[in-house]
């Protein structure tokens, strides 16, 4: 029998120290995701949006695939550039 990846989460997130970290992480993928669709919605490559920024492709990359660590400055450029705001809180 396969698993669907559904399953597999919901199975997976029932472990207490999976959900914590999940949840602990959840508010950096949304920040991505939303870079991620708004960018494409746009119809722009990885190359228009770090031009746009004034940054460069490698950069946009890694901040997409969750492996940057983006300062406060570099989210308000992206923000701008996709005609978004950015609102910072905490809790």
């Amino acid at each position: 029998m396969t698993t669907t990846f559904k399953q597999f989460k919901t199975r997976t997130l029932k472990n207490s120290a999976v959900k914590a970290e999940y949840d602990a992480l959840a508010p950096e993928y949304e920040v991505v995701k939303t870079i991620i669709n708004e960018r494409i919605k746009r119809g722009w490559s990885q190359t228009q949006l770090a031009e746009a920024v004034g940054s460069r492709q490698p950069v946009i990359s890694r901040l997409e695939r969750g492996e940057g660590n983006p300062s406060l400055s570099t989210l308000h450029k992206i923000a701008k550039a996709l005609d978004l705001s950015l609102k910072v809180s905490m809790k």
